[in-house]
């Protein structure tokens, strides 16, 4: 049962920027009701709270909306941050990703839509991906040993990439980048914001997730 005090997510389940929001809010035990939504349907109180009409979208008990990822992961890590992502998030790195990896990837997903050459935006796309496996060299995750944010706020991104063509990102001399990727999409962590939700109404019961 939902109480006053649960904010409220509204998410979809395949959204990278979602998906890095949920696995903040995972990792930080915060506890809040989970509205998925069906893109094509988006209901009038996530179109109230943030009329940009994109998710992830994190309504507080007071009324207050966070509506970009990386806000409502420092968010939820603020108010606790068991495992210390906050001190490892390399601002640069995640911004590169969020911009040029970014564009090179919707390209080479849906190179019609952009009127784009997919192998060109692929080769691009590649490129950061070496960053990645340089950074890994040294260390299994991109800021050291453990997991932090900078490995919740890229990882969404490299697997979308990535399963656009299997065997040919398994074909790269990609080693650290794709045991990197496996660890955390074979993790407790991950497997838990992957939980299918059918599509939020308002009828709905709540989805109440997290909590201690």
């Amino acid at each position: 049962m939902s109480r006053p005090t649960d904010p409220v997510l509204y998410s979809f389940r395949r959204c990278p920027y979602a998906m890095r929001a949920r696995l903040a809010l995972a990792v930080s035990s915060t506890r809040h009701v989970l509205r998925e939504v069906k893109l094509s349907a988006k209901p009038p109180s996530l179109l109230d709270a943030s009329p940009k009409g994109t998710v992830p979208v994190l309504v507080l008990p007071d009324g207050a909306v966070i509506d970009q990822s990386l806000d409502i992961m420092r968010w939820a890590l603020a108010k606790s941050d068991p495992e210390g992502w906050l001190p490892r998030a390399d601002g640069e790195l995640i911004a590169r990703a969020d911009t040029g990896f970014k564009h090179d990837l919707d390209r080479y997903k849906y190179p019609q839509r952009h009127g784009a050459d997919p192998t060109v935006h692929r080769a691009l796309g590649a490129e950061f991906l070496r960053v990645l496996e340089r950074r890994l060299e040294g260390a299994e995750q991109l800021d050291g040993p453990a997991r932090g944010m900078t490995d919740a706020a890229i990882m969404p991104f490299v697997r979308q990439f990535a399963a656009v063509e299997p065997d040919w990102f398994v074909a790269q001399p990609l080693p650290r980048v794709r045991a990197w990727l496996q660890g955390h999409v074979g993790s407790e962590l991950f497997a838990a914001v992957m939980v299918r939700h059918a599509p939020w109404m308002p009828e709905s019961e709540p989805v109440v997730v997290g909590g201690r």
